[in-house]
């Protein structure tokens, strides 16, 4: 299916206290994105440090930002697994939540074979009824969609599009002609939206718009109205924060980012740590180079 998600996705941190999610914090977020023109907001994907939360977390959290995202904003569950069953029964519990998609993350760990990754994302698919996103990421999974496989799995039909974060632009381009009219192609790393975008890409799924999502949001604008130069000189001045937000393991950075615009982002939560001191220097003056703090 193509048209899900056109312009700009958050990849939303997940704000913690010592008690649990900080759902009042959350929330704040939630309303910065939506005020800056943010399209849709993917909750517990990598970013939101799923793999830390209790089952009974997520859920209360998917129901808080379908509540308070209030058909404001389109609201995309991460609901990946390295079990295919857990995936699909989180798969079906975001549809019954209100999820207007899924973001499902190739299974880590395990490293199936291609046939497994089809098989994987067939399963959930026919489960649901609402869009779903393929989600490439193999340095963090150990395991790489390949462009011919994702051309077999964009026959699905709720098959909304690929989230692209291989890092490889060669891989990206032969997945982008290979799916080009079955399903739509979304850029899963800043460094790389503006290229992603000029490939046909349709939208970025990013982790600098928790920080700065006006200027993402003008970008992808940019690059839909054919306004290149505009588009060049934004994701120009975007670059140094998109290269400080990965100075060390997301989120790690783009939390303490978060807290320097004044929000209750908090710590990420243990075995990842603090921003040592040095990021912290290169994250702040890529914020306020961009005018996000003074």
């Amino acid at each position: 299916m193509k048209g899900f998600l056109k312009g700009s996705a958050t990849a939303m941190i997940t704000p913690f206290t010592e008690t649990g999610v900080d759902l009042e914090a959350f929330g704040e977020m939630m309303e910065y994105q939506i005020a800056n023109g943010t399209d849709a907001l993917v909750v517990l994907g990598t970013t939101g440090e799923p793999a830390v939360m209790t089952d009974e977390e997520k859920t209360t959290l998917m129901r808080y930002a379908v509540k308070k995202a209030a058909g404001r904003v389109k609201v995309i569950f991460g609901s990946g697994s390295n079990c295919t069953a857990r995936a699909v029964k989180a798969s079906v519990l975001a549809e019954s939540l209100g999820a207007d998609g899924v973001l499902a993350v190739t299974p880590y760990y395990n490293k199936c074979t291609q046939q497994g990754l089809y098989e994987y994302y067939e399963a959930i698919a026919g489960a649901i009824k609402i869009p779903v996103i393929c989600y490439n990421v193999p340095s963090r999974t150990g395991v790489n969609l390949l462009p011919e496989t994702m051309a077999r799995i964009a026959d699905i039909p709720n098959i909304a599009g690929i989230k692209e974060a291989s890092g490889n632009m060669t891989q990206v381009l032969e997945t982008a002609r290979l799916i080009r009219g079955k399903c739509d192609l979304y850029s899963g790393e800043d460094a790389l939206n503006l290229p992603i975008l000029c490939a046909g890409g349709t939208a970025v799924i990013s982790v600098v718009s928790n920080l700065a999502p006006k200027e993402v949001k003008s970008m992808t604008e940019a690059v839909r109205a054919g306004k290149l130069t505009e588009a060049i000189a934004l994701h120009d001045l975007l670059l140094p924060l998109a290269k400080a937000c990965f100075t060390e393991v997301n989120p790690i950075p783009v939390k303490e980012g978060a807290n320097l615009l004044g929000f209750r982002a908090g710590a990420p939560v243990a075995p990842l740590t603090r921003l040592e001191k040095a990021h912290r220097e290169q994250l702040a003056s890529a914020m306020r180079d961009l005018g996000l703090i003074k």
